[in-house]
């Protein structure tokens, strides 16, 4: 033990002089496996950060309180939940397919005695700003008192104190344009706030936010927007409690508060949680199990374990050449008793010094930079940190990873070192040593077994990860396959010129420095064309999928909301900041109050839709009555899928697929038709789809009015049948089959007005002469806006590829690793080969041989890696797809056997991504070799040669 210990020392010595005496080298490899640890350790101490403890989350959800509670409005009835989550409930009582009750509870019973509660109200309430209006939460809580403290942290300023005061967010302030002293108005109330502060939620930092006292703003708009007519918004309550004696909020208490219809979030219950045979709600729902958590460990294990193989395969030839370049170094070793353990242990010191130093680079490197960077990690995840944590456990464990790979990346040179006789050694001969033919056939079955595993999980199993599991296996092998295939390139330089020749040459006959940054261009390039292979393949299934909801180029704005009064300003905005060509004002119909929504369940506000004719109904759907549902045969089902009649009406949501307009929303989706035009003109309607109108003659359109949803939904809840009104408007079928973008039927305003039906306005439809620009659109959503949440902007301009920047990012990724590989492997055949270039130099070469065999041995590398990566990449990406598609048609031919569909067989294309492959294939290599020859020195080198 204690020779080995001094042996071990004396290596490390010697290594860590080596590693002094040649800085550049050694800073290379340190610096690839320093920055590797540098992220992982600041992406440990960010997401350790953001974890917040039980108590930190507590306090930002329920402040200084023991508990919120909250009124789940089911009248009252007897609940159960999860100690852990107040979402998570059920009732106690099983109401089955049946409605849930619904009504207030009596708070004062569900409190213990003595609680003192403060309310904490919220609602989402336009408010103006410099720029128009925004849709902001309006919270009412008494920031200030001690049972909501830490809810909201304060930034500047104080929390209102009065009626008539408002604080603010930082990000609410910055997106307003207002700041602390400004004078803040809720749109539809005339009632004036003055800012005098501003906040921020800490787990929210993004969020647009308003604070006043409680009553200070929520019910006068309420009152306000009754006075009008207009829809009242629902606020969400909830209050905060303090429970005298300092006992807490106990698990009694939330059970209690269950018994009257209440949730509630406990303090002390979440700290000391109850056991589980005492949790009613565990016997009829289990917690969520862990699964996630093991797939992305899974996931991480893989990544590092990727990472850890790619620097390894990118250092091992810098350790390769120090030990060539250290051999009478080591020669002397062996000269003075030392045996292969001790040359073995030479260079893996090495590995040991420089994986030692990278891990205490990197590791205070990360720390320091997560410390001072921590507001930009703040306001990138979007939440501030509960404190700054630090495991030294995990740290030292990321640390052990650079010690691991630094030894790991040195130790076939270790091994080729010590394989070397002293005299050969010491005088600089290298000796003729035949390529191991183990490693090729291990390499060889892990390929074969790869490809069956990954054939199998593409041909039978339904798990992507068989297939992800066999590619990595495979590309593995061909890891271990490099050396050969590398001896077999070599056969090809019998047809090349001089300089690419001695440089293919060179690098088949030092396959010790060429195999790893081979393998390490092979690893990093079959990655970008597995990811590259099957982006392109999605994206095209994607592009295929896609259904425009305009015509090209055309433009829509629609509001459903408040009555359509934000209609006219909305059309305004899109004529004034897009170039329109033709405009089609189009109104929606509205049945009961003015107020009501588009798809309100409001009491009084009803709804219209078209009656289909029983000839024209889909035999597998119910219209209107609560027939029963036709008993059809898989056959029968099979068939109906490609009926016309059971065409699925995919993006007929607008207003419900009828609109109020003139001939201009014709001419806006692409529809010619002057019959059309005439009978909109005559007051009549327009069906833009056959099945709508009547079957005898098709000369009618029967509408189905619903008076009252809440009527309506009450009566399907006990499976009657809803009261109804049929109105029947004269209608024209349009000709042909036009696109009709989701809208079924277009009636005239005189149309309207004749069967009785009231309209508002809806919004508008446009062409444009010219594809709106980037300004142009963007000044067209601001204005939009700037109305409020309930305008919907939409410029149709197809299918826009989401792929794009990550075939572009993956290309230029595998560029770089391809460069730094080939780089390195340049580098350090150029110091190997000092000797065959001054024998050129002194035979008469010219001085360009020495810079265009440079670019060629860099260009060699590269395009060994490449063409080896591109290969080996495309199999797991073919395997996806293939396994995606088989998957597709097993739902298809489920869906088909249940009638539902539209007949048509999935479409899963594989795309091979031939520009990223043109841009690895050709422009990396050629990149390569022109870059190498350029940094390269061409004036001739007559200085001696060391005698052999």
């Amino acid at each position: 033990m204690r020779a080995w210990y001094r042996s071990w020392r004396v290596a490390l010595r010697i290594a860590r002089r080596d590693a002094w005496r040649f800085k550049g080298r050694s800073f290379l490899v340190l610096a690839m496996i320093a920055l590797p640890i540098l992220g992982v350790s600041a992406a440990d101490l960010t997401l350790r950060s953001a974890q917040l403890s039980p108590a930190e989350s507590l306090t930002r959800q329920i402040g200084g309180a023991d508990a919120r509670v909250k009124d789940l409005d089911l009248g009252g009835v007897p609940v159960l939940q999860d100690p852990a989550d107040a979402q998570s409930y059920t009732t106690a009582k099983d109401y089955g397919d049946g409605a849930w009750p619904s009504g207030a509870g009596d708070l004062a019973k569900a409190l213990p005695a003595g609680a003192r509660t403060i309310p904490d109200t919220s609602a989402r309430v336009s408010l103006r700003t410099t720029h128009g209006i925004l849709d902001t939460e309006v919270r009412e809580v008494a920031a200030d008192d001690p049972l909501a403290k830490g809810i909201l942290r304060p930034v500047d300023g104080r929390f209102p104190a009065t009626a008539h005061e408002v604080a603010a967010t930082t990000h609410f302030l910055k997106a307003s344009g207002l700041r602390v002293g400004s004078e803040l108005t809720a749109r539809d109330l005339g009632t004036k706030y003055r800012i005098v502060g501003s906040y921020e939620l800490p787990d929210t930092l993004g969020a647009d936010q308003v604070d006043l006292r409680p009553g200070a703003l929520l019910a006068p708009l309420r009152a306000a927007l009754a006075a009008k007519g207009l829809p009242p918004f629902t606020p969400d309550t909830s209050r905060l409690v303090g429970v005298p004696g300092g006992r807490g909020f106990t698990w009694n208490m939330v059970r209690g508060a269950n018994a009257h219809g209440f949730s509630a979030l406990s303090r002390a219950v979440v700290l000391h949680p109850p056991a589980r045979a005492d949790v009613p709600y565990y016997r009829h729902n289990s917690p969520s199990s862990g699964g996630d958590g093991v797939v992305v460990t899974s996931i991480l294990v893989t990544v590092v374990g990727l990472a850890m193989l790619e620097i390894c395969l990118l250092a091992g030839p810098a350790f390769a050449v120090g030990a060539r370049r250290s051999r009478r170094q080591l020669g002397l070793v062996g000269a003075n008793g030392g045996d292969r353990r001790h040359i073995r242990a030479v260079v893996l010191g090495g590995g040991v010094v420089i994986g030692a130093a990278s891990a205490v680079v990197g590791t205070l490197a990360g720390v320091a930079l997560t410390f001072a960077l921590r507001p930009v990690l703040e306001g990138a995840i979007g939440q501030r940190f509960g404190h700054f944590s630090v495991h030294p456990a995990e740290l030292l464990a990321i640390a052990g990873l650079a010690v691991l790979t630094g030894v790991l990346a040195a130790i076939v040179p270790a091994v080729t070192a010590s394989r070397q006789t002293v005299l050969s050694s010491l005088t600089g001969r290298r000796g003729v040593r035949r390529s191991s033919r183990v490693l090729p056939v291990l390499g060889l079955a892990a390929v074969a077994l790869g490809a069956a595993v990954a054939v199998y999980g593409s041909a039978v199993s339904s798990q992507p990860a068989v297939v992800v599991a066999g590619s990595a296996l495979a590309e593995l092998g061909c890891v271990a396959l490099t050396p050969a295939l590398v001896g077999l390139f070599g056969r090809l330089g019998r047809l090349l010129p001089l300089s690419p020749r001695l440089a293919l040459r060179d690098a088949v006959r030092n396959r010790g420095r060429t195999a790893p940054a081979v393998a390490a261009v092979l690893a990093a390039v079959a990655g970008t064309v597995a990811v590259s292979t099957y982006a392109a393949s999605s994206d095209a299934q994607e592009r295929a999928a896609y259904q425009p909801a305009l015509p090209h180029g055309a433009v829509s704005v629609l509001t459903g909301s408040g009555g359509g009064r934000d209609a006219a300003a909305a059309r305004t905005a899109v004529v004034k900041s897009l170039p329109v060509r033709l405009r089609a004002d189009v109104d929606r119909v509205q049945i009961g109050a003015r107020s009501c929504d588009e798809y309100s369940y409001e009491p009084g506000c009803g709804h219209v839709e078209i009656d289909v004719p029983k000839a024209h109904r889909c035999p597998m759907w119910t219209y209107g009555e609560s027939a029963p549902e036709v008993r059809l045969t898989t056959a029968q089902r099979r068939a109906y899928a490609s009926d016309p009649r059971c065409e699925d009406e995919a993006g007929s949501d607008v207003a419900g697929g009828i609109l109020v307009g003139d001939a201009n929303l014709l001419r806006v989706l692409g529809i010619r038709d002057p019959a059309a035009e005439h009978a909109l003109a005559a007051g009549r309607a327009v069906s833009l789809t056959r099945r709508n109108l009547s079957a005898d003659g098709g000369t009618t359109v029967v509408l189905r009015v619903y008076a009252d949803m809440a009527k309506t939904q009450a009566a399907l809840d006990k499976g009657e049948t809803p009261e109804s009104t049929l109105v029947r408007l004269p209608a024209t079928e349009v000709a042909g089959h036009p696109a009709t973008y989701g809208v079924q039927l277009l009636m005239s305003p005189a149309a309207a007005r004749a069967a009785h039906l009231g309209t508002v306005p809806y919004g508008g439809y446009y062409t444009t002469s010219s594809p709106p620009t980037g300004a142009q659109q963007q000044r067209a959503d601001a204005a939009v806006a700037d109305l409020g949440s309930s305008v919907t902007l939409h410029i149709e301009k197809g299918y826009t590829s989401h792929y794009g920047i990550v075939l572009l990012s993956l290309g230029l990724f595998a560029g770089l690793i391809t460069l730094g590989a080939a780089g390195i492997a340049t580098g350090l055949a150029q110091t190997d080969a000092e000797a065959d270039l001054k024998t050129l130099a002194a035979v008469g070469a010219p001085d360009r041989v020495r810079r265009t065999l440079s670019g060629f041995q860099c260009g060699v590398v590269a395009a060994m890696g490449v063409v080896l990566g591109s290969l080996a990449g495309v199999l797991p990406s073919i395997g996806l797809r293939l396994t995606e598609r088989r998957t597709a048609l097993a739902g298809y031919r489920r869906d088909l056997a249940q009638g539902l569909g539209d007949g048509t067989l999935p479409h899963v294309p594989i795309v091979v991504p031939w520009g990223t492959l043109a841009l690895l294939l050709v422009a990396v290599p050629v990149g390569a070799a022109l870059l190498a020859a350029a940094v390269t020195r061409s004036q001739r080198s007559l200085s001696r040669r060391a005698a052999t």
